[in-house]
């Protein structure tokens, strides 16, 4: 499929023109998105991960077209072990272009100043997210100049998610859904298909990872949206960004 030309200045003032390069981005498979957002979405791109349970699917989608991307990766200091361990083998894998960003603090003086905040209720969460995550994420975007951000978010990973567009405008830079529309189905199959690798706690039950203190098993939970922050919110605060 031609690539639709994109007007950046058109698309953030007319809600009908982007509407239309998304219709036509819909169109086009993942690997064409990629393609498109690399040839035609203004500014510096980056890649953000989480290094998840299917994280291998973007990191090589993105990396295999644009080897140099930044990979940008927030480092709360409460990942599981196997996470740190996932983040060095697709590193040394993948050959991937990692900037890890941390919270300005540390674990030990975050507790200190105010308590284990994610047992606090959905304020507390909604702190601790702003302090662990948001605030790094926002650092490593302006810090690296980030004017396009591709993600791998996908519509069918949870409620919260079901509604987004392959192309996002959020206050200042775009933010770019390759596989938006992917299936489990499709992304089992990409992985098998190329030899890459689940994170390791998918395999013990962990259908969406992210710290440990707030990240439970399917069986645990009983419900993949309540994996994640004990069911009181699904979503970390790094997607809802408007920076």
């Amino acid at each position: 499929m031609t690539a639709p030309a994109f007007d950046a200045d058109r698309a953030r003032t007319d809600p009908a023109y982007l509407d239309r390069v998304n219709r036509s981005l819909e169109r086009m498979d993942a690997g064409q998105r990629v393609q498109w957002g690399l040839a035609h979405l203004p500014g510096r791109h980056a890649l953000t991960s989480s290094f998840g349970a299917q994280a291998a699917v973007s990191l090589h989608l993105v990396t295999s077209l644009a080897p140099d991307i930044p990979v940008i990766l927030v480092d709360t200091g409460y990942l599981f072990p196997e996470t740190y361990r996932f983040v060095d083998e697709l590193v040394v894998r993948l050959g991937l272009n990692l900037k890890v960003y941390q919270p300005a603090m540390s674990p030990a003086w975050l507790e200190s100043r105010h308590g284990r905040l994610w047992e606090q209720g959905a304020d507390g969460i909604d702190r601790y997210n702003e302090l662990r995550k948001g605030e790094p994420m926002q650092r490593a975007l302006a810090e690296l100049d980030v004017g396009s951000w591709f993600a791998g978010l996908r519509r069918q990973q949870a409620r919260s998610r079901s509604g987004i567009q392959p192309l996002e405008y959020r206050s200042g830079r775009w933010k770019f859904h390759p596989i938006l529309d992917w299936t489990d189905r499709q992304v089992f199959q990409y992985l098998t298909n190329r030899d890459l690798p689940y994170h390791p706690l998918w395999h013990r039950g962990y259908v969406s990872i992210g710290d440990w203190h707030t990240t439970r098993t399917l069986a645990e939970a009983g419900d993949a949206e309540a994996t994640r922050f004990f069911g009181l919110k699904r979503e970390c605060g790094i997607h809802g960004l408007e920076g």
